[in-house]
């Protein structure tokens, strides 16, 4: 079975599923007057239709947040297939033309266009229509590319956890942190947010109001102050108040890469004194709808320091949905979360078999 026919096996079940859910709700009421035995199977029971409503609430959002994506790239492929019943080389010419205004970028679509070609070749596909499903299954694969992928976040089995976001200005960080400090906050962690950006008037203060509104505690000073010393003394009172997670916001200036990388190892290197073997994370945020700008954000910031992971916002804002592909492709760093809407439960872990779904509902 192909990636292409698994994935619609996984997530097209909505309605069946849904059904099952309210039934075993349903059935919670009665479960008290069982023997223990059955209790516990029935909660069992109930433990996996719950998990599955979570993944069937998490696949919608996917759904919804790749409309423009969906619509654009997916309307494209059906008309080119209605339009090349048998695949020639003005096939080709025009699929590749829609791979790179889908934002996957020419050199993945090269490649991509390449292995392709030896597939249909190897495989003596002529149908345009089988065809749809190779793409689905071979954009996975660039995805994939034979490695595991790792879309979660690196706790530390020592208290606290310190994750250092990066990025430069007006990509959605200081809110991306507060969405990401809220979803640990409903799991149970007790998530501080350390005011690192202290360069950017009224930065602080945004952050501030974020952490009460999502019920972190906060640390910063004024604005101009060394960054290094706040997240000195962030980390310190996270020490002393038992704190799970640390997040700390940074400067976004990317103009001058020398101070930047000259800031980020000072923050490094004061971390690392703190806390041992910290920052567990750094994560980069990038704003979707640049494009292939956020690409080169995305290189720049791995050159200056280490990036751990991505958190691509503003995913819905764009019918370039390919990016996801491009960065991992290009830059080799896994996407952890996405942005797709502006509810706090639009921001989503990364999943490529959610992903690949959202953006191929319609030929599914």
């Amino acid at each position: 079975m192909g990636i292409f026919n698994k994935i619609k096996n996984m997530f097209a079940k909505d309605k069946s599923d849904e059904s099952e859910v309210v039934e075993v709700l349903e059935e919670e009421e009665q479960v008290e007057e069982e023997l223990p035995k059955a209790k516990e199977e029935k909660k069992e029971e109930k433990q996996k239709v719950e998990e599955k409503k979570k993944v069937q609430e998490e696949v919608k959002v996917y759904e919804k947040g790749l409309t423009k994506s969906r619509e654009g790239f997916v309307s494209k492929l059906a008309n080119l297939t209605n339009k090349y019943h048998k695949i020639t080389e003005d096939y080709f010419d025009e699929l590749e033309e829609i791979l790179i205004m889908a934002d996957i970028g020419v050199d993945t679509v090269i490649s991509f266009m390449d292995r392709l070609r030896k597939r249909v070749k190897h495989e003596n596909i002529e149908s345009t229509e089988y065809l749809k499903e190779i793409i689905v299954d071979e954009l996975f694969i660039i995805y994939v590319n034979d490695s595991v992928i790792v879309n979660k976040i690196n706790f530390s089995e020592k208290k606290p956890t310190v994750i250092l976001f990066v990025g430069v200005n007006g990509v959605g960080k200081t809110t991306t942190i507060a969405k990401l400090a809220n979803k640990m906050i409903d799991e149970g962690k007790k998530v501080k947010l350390v005011a690192g950006d202290t360069f950017r008037a009224g930065a602080t203060k945004q952050l501030e109001e974020w952490a009460t509104r999502v019920g972190a505690s906060f640390y910063g000073k004024e604005e101009g102050a060394d960054p290094s010393s706040v997240i000195y003394d962030g980390l310190s009172e996270a020490l002393k108040d038992d704190t799970d997670v640390v997040m700390i916001d940074t400067a976004g200036r990317l103009q001058n890469k020398v101070n930047l990388m000259n800031e980020l190892e000072k923050i490094n290197r004061v971390i690392g004194k703190i806390i041992p073997d910290a920052p567990h994370e750094t994560l980069l945020v990038i704003d979707a709808t640049t494009g292939q700008n956020g690409i080169s954000q995305a290189v720049s910031f791995k050159e200056i320091t280490n990036i751990t992971g991505i958190v691509l916002t503003k995913l819905d804002g764009t019918a370039k949905g390919g990016i996801v592909l491009a960065i991992k492709e290009q830059v080799g760093i896994p996407v952890k979360y996405i942005g797709l809407g502006e509810r706090k439960e639009d921001l989503q872990v990364f999943d490529i078999e959610k992903y690949i779904y959202g953006l191929f509902k319609d030929m599914m």
